[in-house]
């Protein structure tokens, strides 16, 4: 499996070259490449004609990763993506697609590297501002938890928990995480949100935020709010195992509109 250093994480990564547009895709919390594919959110399944590189973030799938929380926060995770990028896709601009947590880091980097990209699809937006704090706390009970009685014990309990409907009949999987780094990262997105509104505001790519309902971890409050704070950005909600069917689609629109095109609300 190749591997790419990056401020001492050896990240596992994946790219098919069919001489077209640059793609990177990224992936949610405790997720990975693989277990992406599982849960229906790859949407670069349904991409042709693109240079398309998926990774699995420090920590997660086959990347290495430390004991310290401060290596898992949304910002340092925008680091590493922006580095993988200038290695790729050096001076190009990059279409960026992810869930959750790989939205949050898409984001940073947006504001870190004004510029870097041309276009964003943005899942599942996660808590942010003032949802951030309960579920903040939420992640620093799940560490404990698991420093306490182990991985197995948190991911039988949380097999209680409602799932969102447009998730019936996706398998259960389990993190994607080694059971050593899961506090750790817990903690990292405990101790991250996403940028400022007014830094949101700034970023001036067209952009497809893709929600779907009754999930609080990524609540419809973020992905509306979203789409009023960015200049060029639509909002497509999913109900149903089908609405999700087609976001595959929306990426492939996502990815061929004309560079400079934005969207309209």
């Amino acid at each position: 499996m190749p591997r790419f250093s990056v401020r001492g994480a050896e990240i596992a990564w994946e790219f098919s070259d069919e001489f077209g547009r640059p793609v990177v895709q990224l992936h949610g919390l405790t997720s990975s490449r693989a277990r992406d594919r599982v849960l229906d959110l790859d949407l670069g399944r349904g991409l042709s004609g693109t240079r398309l590189l998926r990774y699995d973030a420090r920590g997660h799938g086959q990347s290495s990763g430390g004991t310290e929380p401060e290596e898992y926060r949304w910002p340092a995770l925008a680091e590493d993506l922006l580095h993988l990028l200038e290695h790729w896709f050096p001076g190009e601009q990059v279409h960026g697609v992810g869930p959750s947590m790989g939205t949050a880091t898409l984001l940073h980097a947006a504001v870190q590297a004004p510029g870097r990209f041309s276009g964003l699809t943005l899942l599942l937006p996660p808590t942010a501002w003032h949802t951030r704090v309960a579920q903040a706390q939420d992640y620093r009970r799940i560490a404990a938890f698991i420093e306490a009685h182990g991985a197995e014990r948190f991911i039988a309990a949380s097999r209680s928990m409602p799932r969102p409907p447009a998730t019936v009949g996706t398998p259960e999987t389990t993190p994607d995480v080694d059971e050593r780094l899961l506090p750790a990262i817990y903690r990292g997105a405990a101790l991250s949100d996403l940028p400022d509104p007014e830094q949101i505001a700034g970023i001036e790519v067209p952009t497809t935020v893709l929600a779907w309902v009754d999930d609080p971890a990524h609540p419809l409050s973020t992905a509306e709010a979203l789409v009023d704070l960015l200049p060029h950005a639509t909002l497509d909600i999913a109900q149903s195992p089908a609405d999700v069917d087609r976001w595959p689609e929306a990426l492939c629109a996502d990815v061929e509109r004309p560079l400079g095109a934005h969207s309209s609300r």
